[in-house]
């Protein structure tokens, strides 16, 4: 069974946070906000969960350290100790003063790229993906609500719009 969606378009940021602060007063289920830039608080008012990929990066991060400490006790200590500047290569923990540039540097450099990595996999931006956006003209100066149209009949949808302020309503079917 196609379901049907109604696309309102707006040119304001504020007059879009107002239509959809009126969406959530009628309970009407929306589905996607296509906007050109972030509008702050958009997120809270659709009611969308925190991201978790702050404990991504902490994990990564946590990796990236463990490729660092792993790495320089082999390469410095057990594989081909050197005295650099007389400093004895007995132990990691004798020079890991000299180590931790490069244990920060390789923590930020895996938290950073797996990071994003991990961003492109969870919103499925894959190379050569057609976009999704209803209209090209919501990536230049158009605000769109992307609403469920089988919550209500296109005229009440349509003057509700109309009364929120939007400049231009579509419908199409899924």
């Amino acid at each position: 069974m196609a379901s049907k969606v109604a696309h309102a378009y707006y040119l304001d940021d504020e007059v879009l946070m107002d239509a959809v602060k009126a969406c959530n007063v009628k309970h009407y289920h929306i589905e996607e906000v296509y906007t050109p830039f972030p509008v702050h608080g958009l997120d809270k008012l659709m009611g969308l969960p925190h991201t978790r990929l702050a404990i991504c990066a902490f994990l990564y991060g946590l990796i990236g350290l463990t490729v660092a400490v792993t790495m320089m006790n082999y390469i410095m200590i057990e594989d081909w100790p050197q005295n650099i500047g007389g400093k004895p290569s007995f132990s990691f923990l004798e020079n890991m003063p000299a180590f931790v540039p490069i244990m920060f540097e390789l923590t930020v450099f895996f938290a950073a790229h797996l990071m994003v990595i991990t961003f492109y996999m969870r919103s499925k931006l894959w190379p050569f993906k057609k976009a999704e956006n209803p209209n090209e003209r919501t990536t230049d100066d158009l605000f769109c609500i992307e609403l469920d149209a089988s919550t209500a009949g296109e005229e009440e949808l349509t003057s509700f719009f109309k009364a929120t302020g939007a400049v231009e309503i579509n419908f199409k079917n899924n």
